[in-house]
């Protein structure tokens, strides 16, 4: 009876870590593409990349989340409610399985069910990749870190846009890197994603 309990909680035991990581891939959505009305720079290889971690964890039955940016503001030009670019993208579209979040801020667990779902699955380790590194990445990857997450970010699996401050133009690369920069050390671990192997501790 005891060597039944004891396999019986090794089998609780290894399914409860098998649980611990979880990929959360933001906004993915067509506008951010070529024809699409907001397109960013770099978001063709990041999809590539972002891919490539997907099915590491679509191979290890780890769990996934879509966050899918729909837009409730008045007057907004993409993630409209119904149209094509709302759409995820289809290199990384979801399977029945796995769960969307659907989200109207940058910060994916704003008034949103991520906490909720994460701690019912027992998840203490995200991998974070998508859209925008600038905006919606940074956002989510800061608050799951003061949530008490462990965050890794997919950095070639990310893309941003050209922006300017004061008249000044910075490119979207720039936005890029000094982004991941600054989540990098303290709110994240940032790698890339041939480097990046979800069987590692």
């Amino acid at each position: 009876m005891k060597t039944i309990s004891f396999i019986v909680l090794l089998i609780f035991s290894l399914t409860m870590n098998a649980q611990q990581k979880a990929l959360v891939i933001i906004d993915i959505q067509n506008d951010y593409f070529t024809g699409g009305n907001m397109p960013l720079v770099g978001s063709e290889e990041a999809v590539l990349n972002a891919k490539l971690v997907l099915e590491q964890f679509r191979k290890e039955g780890l769990p996934v989340i879509h966050i899918q940016h729909v837009s409730d503001r008045p007057g907004s030009i993409f993630f409209v409610p119904g149209t094509k670019g709302v759409e995820i993208h289809s290199e990384v579209a979801p399977l029945e399985s796995e769960k969307i979040i659907v989200k109207h801020y940058p910060n994916s667990f704003r008034e949103t069910e991520l906490s909720d779902y994460l701690k019912s699955k027992g998840i203490s380790d995200l991998v974070i990749c998508g859209m925008m590194t600038s905006m919606c990445v940074d956002a989510t990857t800061r608050a799951a870190k003061d949530f008490g997450y462990n965050c890794t970010v997919i950095g070639d699996a990310c893309a941003a846009p050209n922006l300017e401050i004061n008249g000044k133009p910075v490119s979207g690369e720039n936005v890029h890197n000094a982004f991941l920069a600054a989540l990098n050390y303290f709110y994240a671990t940032v790698v890339n994603a041939k480097d990046y192997d979800v069987a590692a501790k």
